[in-house]
Parts: C-alpha cells; structure tokens; sequence
C-alpha cells in the first residue's frame, strides 16, 4: 500500500497510487502503482519487488503510461497482518506504517506517511480504500458511504484514518452455524418424534370395544 510510496528525492514528477478494497470476510485486495516521469530512455522508473512470503498472492508488471514509468503490483486476498508487510517490496519505504486491525464490528485503518524527503510540488500520491460497509468515521474525503480517499502533500507528514462498520465474519459463521444447528435440531426432533408415532403400541387396549 503508501508504505511503498516514500521514493527517493525525484527530479520531475512522481505517481503513487494505491486502491485497496476490504472484502467482508476481512482479505484485502489491490493495486500500487509507483512511477515517475522518464529521465531517459533507459529510465524504468522505481521498481517493486515481490520478495514477500506471501509472492503467490502478489504479481508485478511494469507500469508506463502518459511519460511516466515504473512498476505495478496487484495483490488479492490478503490478510490484516499480512498488508504492512508490503513494504518490504521497497527498500525506500521508510517513514510509512498503515495498518488494518478489527475491534468487534468495527474495522479501523490507521496509518502515517512522511513524505517530507519528497521534494517535487506536483507529484501525484493518493490512497483509495472501499470498505463492505459503512464508514462511520474518517479525516479523508468520503467517495461514497463506503469509499475513502487520501491525497497526501508532499514535503510533509500525513496521518490517516477511517473506521467503517461491519459484522465480524468470525460472529457470522458462529450465527450460521447455530442456526445450521437448530435446523439440524428441528429435523432431528421431527424425525425421532415420527419414528416414536410409528412405533407405538396400536394393539387394542383391554376394556376397548372391538370392530
């Protein structure tokens, strides 16, 4: 994610953009894209690594697009504890902690970016999170009731956070299951209830009237 966006001090422009959505069994999936204008033609721009433990679930491909070059990565079902470790895709990734972390049905993104190393006035960072529910709380600019957005100044610190809610997927398979449980119940006690009608004792009881 950001983490990746503190590139060395650029002459000309940068691009950073990072879009990352929030699934509601709490995986993350994304886009970076980390580029700048080409110097010259053997300029390919900032490159990112997929040296992570997780590689499988991340694919890099070279990004060139309007004069700008350099690198993209794709990622998909993450986890919470797995996306700050996206940094270590660039070494110059100092000075960047965004974290995700669930408290009950509310999930809290929190992060901190110093770009005060980055020196060009024109350069383009952004992050765009969609959450799978409400945000409830943000210092970004709200896209929709479930979209944020952060454009990050150069030359400066930036700090930000969202909160957004939405069942915990942990409680939804524990309501699943319990109601799995009592239809199995039900079914269970209509069965033995069946069997007990057809068992039981039809023999004419003595004192009873004949056909």
């Amino acid at each position: 994610m950001l983490m990746l966006v503190v590139l060395p001090t650029a002459v000309g422009c940068v691009r950073v953009r990072a879009s990352i959505t929030v699934s509601p069994d709490d995986r993350v999936s994304g886009q970076i894209v980390a580029a700048a204008k080409q110097r010259d033609p053997d300029d390919k721009g900032p490159q990112l690594l997929n040296n992570l433990p997780f590689a499988n679930k991340v694919a890099v491909s070279e990004y060139s697009r309007d004069d700008y070059v350099g690198s993209q990565a794709v990622f998909s079902d993450l986890t919470f504890a797995e996306v700050p470790q996206l940094a270590n895709m660039n070494r110059d990734a100092a000075g960047v902690d965004i974290s995700l972390r669930r408290a009950g049905d509310l999930v809290i993104l929190e992060g901190r970016v110093d770009l005060t190393t980055l020196s060009d006035p024109d350069a383009d960072v952004s992050l765009t999170v969609s959450f799978p529910g409400e945000v409830t709380s943000t210092n970004g600019e709200r896209v929709s009731a479930e979209i944020v957005e952060w454009k990050l100044k150069p030359g400066v610190v930036s700090t930000m956070n969202a909160q957004a809610r939405y069942t915990d997927p942990s409680a939804r398979s524990f309501t699943a299951a319990a109601i799995w449980l009592g239809i199995a119940s039900f079914i269970v006690a209509g069965i033995i209830g069946a069997v007990a009608y057809l068992s039981r004792d039809q023999s004419p009881k003595v004192g009873s009237e004949s056909d």
